[in-house]
């Protein structure tokens, strides 16, 4: 497996585009996970966000109704520097985030938390993202649940990736 420092983000990108997730419908197992997410953080947003060459595309979301930004404006491009989840208490004592368009206005994001999605080939294809309108500590126990829960993501990307080339080959049979 590569770490996350031997990958290029042109290897990272590909590996993302081979999931051929990006653009899809709504998708129930998608959706259940980032449920749990939000009911167990209890938190008011959460998402799987998807972090292509320019935009940032959200799998399932909850809370928020865009279904995507660009990269510049993107707190999770900062979560894909590293294996570790990503934890801002709040947004605007960290310099990186305070005038973000998400933060500054709606929905006003104050805390944030973003679990890196590791795929099997070793990029970071995206993050797992617990979000709060109200700065807030991060509990060690959310921290690897999210962990585990991003792993767990990767498990569905993986079968969303085994399902696709199943019925490409199923039509070409």
């Amino acid at each position: 497996m590569f770490s996350n420092n031997a990958v290029t983000e042109q290897q990272r990108v590909s590996v993302l585009r081979s999931y051929e997730i990006l653009d899809t419908p709504p998708d129930a197992s998608f959706d259940d996970m980032v449920d749990v997410v939000r009911a167990v953080l209890r938190v008011p947003i959460a998402y799987i966000s998807l972090v292509d060459s320019d935009r940032q595309w959200f799998k399932s979301r909850r809370g928020i109704d865009i279904q995507e930004t660009s990269r510049e404006s993107s707190i999770c491009t900062h979560a894909l520097l590293s294996t570790e989840p990503l934890v801002i208490e709040d947004t605007l004592d960290d310099e990186r985030f305070r005038s973000n368009p998400y933060v500054a206005g709606p929905p006003g994001i104050r805390f944030y938390l973003g679990a890196p999605i590791l795929a099997a080939h070793g990029a970071i294809v995206g993050t797992l993202c617990a979000l709060d309108t109200e700065p807030r500590r991060a509990r060690q126990t959310e921290v690897k649940l999210m962990r585990a829960l991003a792993r767990q993501t990767d498990c569905l990307l993986e079968l969303h990736r085994l399902r696709s080339t199943t019925g490409r080959l199923a039509n070409t049979a």
